[in-house]
This record gives C-alpha cells, structure tokens and sequence, in this order.
C-alpha cells in the first residue's frame, strides 16, 4: 500500500523520533539531536500543507499530524529534562500544559465532542517553542553561547503564549461542555426533541 504523500510525511517524523532519544541518549550528540528534533518541529507544517494543497486531507491524516507532534514535544522535553538539557522549571511547565490540554481534549472526545479548533496564537507558541528547545539543546552541545540567549528569549514569549492558549482552550472546553448539558437537560424533560 501506498500512503499519500502527508500521512509518508507524518510517518517520517514519528520514526525520526527513537533517532532522537538515540542521539541523545545513545551517543550523547545533544547538539544532533537538537537539530533533529529541529527538523522534525520544523517540517510540523509541511504534512498539514501537503493534504490541503494535494486535496488528500484524510481520517488517518488529521490523527497522525497531532501524534507526530505530541511524540516530538514529549521526546524533546522529557528527554531534554533527563539529560539535563532543558531547565527543570522549563520542562514541567510545558508538560503541565500538555497534561492539562490533553485531559481537557480526552473529556471532550469522551462525550463525543468534536476536538477543538487550533488557535493562531497556539500555532505561534509551538512555532516559539520549537525554535527554544532545539537551541537550548545545541548549547549544551558546545556551540556558541548565542544559542542559550537565543533559547531563553524565544522560549519564555513561546511558553507564556503557550499557557495562555491553553487557557483559552479551557474556556473552550467548558463552553462546549454546558452546552453538551443543557443540550441533555432540554432532552430530558421533551422526549420529544431528543435525537
């Protein structure tokens, strides 16, 4: 079978991920595997691109693109947080956020909610933090010191944009949820307009 050319794309990146944690862990190459993962963040737009202009938006594609980058995100920081690459504050504040998201999108999916609508401001703060988190990674790799002011004055715009989406995200859920309520309530007391 032959994938299109997005979910080959998507697939790429989440294979690209344990050559990751190898450079990482295995070689101990901070520096490659902050460019990896930079290039894997990086190209986080190339999949979504491709579907749309090629017309081949699919099912299996708008699952894989999100599984792609929750894997990188999860890779960079977890890993980055054991190697002691990324500040220990840094990393929990950004798996915090993704806990809470995820929790939130789980409640959502659970009732049968559709998921919720990316935000501009989300797409900026990933963009932010995929910049920050390769950089911090090739400082400690022994580049030049440009890389850790450039991490830190990427990062902390990124990660405060960041928790202000999820924010928005929250206020997003809980709309969606009082409407799943009273959408029953009404249901409950006319039969008749239950669907």
């Amino acid at each position: 079978m032959i994938l299109p050319p997005p979910n080959a794309i998507s697939f790429v990146r989440i294979g690209l991920v344990p050559v990751f944690l190898w450079l990482l862990f295995g070689r101990d190459d901070p520096a490659s595997a902050g460019l990896l993962i930079g290039f894997v963040g990086g190209t986080d737009w190339v999949d979504g691109y491709l579907a749309r202009r090629l017309d081949q938006v699919s099912e299996v594609g708008k699952v894989l693109d999100p599984v792609a980058d929750r894997l990188a995100v999860a890779a960079a920081v977890i890993g980055g947080w054991i190697a002691g690459v990324l500040p220990p504050w840094f990393a929990v504040a950004i798996i915090s956020r993704e806990v809470l998201v995820g929790i939130g999108a789980g409640v959502l999916a659970a009732r049968g909610k559709a998921r919720l609508d990316v935000r501009w401001f989300g797409k900026v703060a990933t963009f932010a933090l995929y910049f920050a988190i390769p950089a911090f990674y090739v400082y400690a790799g022994g580049w030049s010191e440009f890389f850790r002011w450039f991490a830190w004055g990427v990062g902390i715009p990124g990660l405060i944009l960041y928790w202000y989406v999820a924010l928005q995200y929250i206020g997003d859920m809980r709309v969606a949820l009082r409407r799943d309520r009273a959408r029953v309530s009404s249901a409950g007391t006319d039969p008749g307009e239950a669907t």
